[in-house]
């Protein structure tokens, strides 16, 4: 089995209900993501998944220097962070992409995917 990356992409700028439209919007996209995890669980590709907190909440720290730099947040200015990931065990390739697209619907957001390089 190959381990998966998929993270959740959105709006680095978000409003009262995150980067939904609405509180029910919000929830309907909770409850689907939740029926999306227990799918992946029973199934046996689960291996980790959470949300992140805002990317203003970020601290990049660069420990190549003599002193290590701090600095407060993302390291990237961009318009999309990583608002969540799942971390998935699967056969191959096609299986990661068919449970992206699930996880996509489920969050509405879009989803990379990227495979874990090396041991695992």
């Amino acid at each position: 089995m190959t381990h998966y990356l998929l993270s959740v992409h959105g709006p680095a700028e978000t409003g009262e209900f995150g980067s939904y439209g609405s509180q029910e919007e919000m929830e309907a996209a909770l409850a689907t993501t939740a029926v999306f995890n227990e799918r992946l669980r029973a199934d046996g590709h689960w291996v980790y998944a959470g949300g992140l907190e805002s990317a203003a909440t970020a601290t990049v720290v660069d420990g190549r220097g003599e002193t290590p730099v701090m600095s407060d947040g993302p390291y990237l200015d961009s318009g999309e962070v990583i608002g969540g990931f799942w971390v998935i065990d699967v056969p191959d390739l096609d299986v990661a992409l068919r449970l992206a697209a699930e996880g996509s619907r489920a969050c509405r957001g879009t989803v990379e995917v990227r495979q874990f390089s090396g041991p695992s």
